[in-house]
């Protein structure tokens, strides 16, 4: 009898995927356990430092490399790119000559009129000047508000240096292309630091500025016939009989009360420079280094103290508007003295 044979056993293998699968899910399950084990503490710290696989942040050193040259790269080439568009874009731009002018920019052709000593009220639509005469301490602060705005005018050296010449300049003697007009500060007469601009005096001394307009040229009043019928009386009395013919080209300045009663309570005023105006020979504005704005010094000599009182001052051209609601052309203040 002959022994039976058996049939030879199949081995069983398990696919690699399905190895791996295992493996992984093995290793996982022990990792997890592991990571159980851990108390909060050390879990932050392997987050920072992770010994086992040197990983920062959960990233190897190698990985963390090549982030960091990828971001060099690109902020570089982004960096590079914005610095050509703004080195392109400067190109087109002049520092000193704005490229709308005039009628074409925001600021437009009529200029506003400025007054210093602005008001110490920490309200900046506030246009009040209020001072004490007998207080020195009070008056003081307007006489260092004034000095800290005529400062460049007192010292030259305040001025912006700059490769156009300084000269004197005179209606007979207008500046060429390279030169700017110096402001001889001895035309203010008694409006000065030494007198304290006169308002331990009580009679106030209130500079004012026409505001700077690239190119703008004054249409000037230059024919006495042909003075605005709007024009205040003092103002026209003074162009026809103590102007020269040569001295017309002038932005004139008035100063008035607003109102009958603000007209009596305001008294007499004296213009410095005499001839109560912008000459010409400062315009047109170039925007020059060292350029200084002309300015007029306006002072009340007997101010009724006590009361408010409203002061509107003109600048006077053919091409200068008044309107009060959009400020150009004139402005209002208050003066009070106690």
């Amino acid at each position: 009898m002959t022994p039976s044979t058996s049939a030879p056993r199949k081995k069983f293998s398990v696919p690699s995927s399905k190895q791996d699968e295992l493996l992984s899910a093995q290793v996982a399950y022990f990792m997890h356990l592991e990571e159980a084990k851990l108390s909060k503490k050390d879990k932050i710290k392997r987050f920072f430092w992770n010994p086992k696989d040197q990983s920062i942040f959960g990233r190897s050193p190698s990985s963390w490399s090549k982030i960091g040259l990828f971001y060099l790269i690109f902020y570089g080439i982004l960096a590079a790119l914005v610095a050509i568009c703004m080195w392109v874009f400067f190109q087109t731009l002049d520092p000193r000559i704005p490229k709308w002018r005039l009628e074409r920019s925001i600021i437009g052709t009529n200029p506003g009129l400025g007054f210093r000593p602005m008001p110490l009220e920490t309200n900046v639509e506030s246009s009040l000047i209020w001072f004490q005469g007998s207080n020195k301490t009070n008056y003081m602060k307007w006489v260092n508000n004034l000095m800290g705005f005529l400062e460049k005018y007192y010292v030259p050296g305040k001025a912006e240096k700059g490769t156009a010449t300084i000269k004197r300049c005179s209606f007979t003697q207008y500046p060429q292309e390279n030169e700017v007009c110096d402001f001889d500060v001895r035309l203010w007469g008694p409006c000065s630091p030494d007198k304290y601009f006169e308002y331990h005096r009580n009679a106030p001394c209130i500079f004012l500025k026409l505001n700077r307009i690239y190119g703008w040229v004054p249409e000037y009043f230059n024919d006495t016939n042909n003075l605005p019928k709007e024009m205040p009386k003092q103002l026209v009395d003074h162009i026809r009989l103590n102007v020269s013919q040569h001295e017309l080209n002038t932005v004139w300045i008035s100063c008035e009360g607003e109102n009958p009663a603000d007209v009596e309570y305001l008294g007499p005023i004296t213009y410095y420079p005499k001839i109560q105006g912008f000459p010409g020979y400062y315009y047109p504005y170039k925007n020059a280094e060292g350029y200084l704005s002309p300015l007029v010094a306006v002072q009340f000599l007997r101010p009724v103290a006590g009361i408010v009182i409203n002061i509107e001052c003109k600048a006077w051209a053919h091409n200068i508007k008044h309107k009060r609601t959009d400020k150009v052309g004139s402005v209002h203040f208050e003066l009070l003295i106690d």
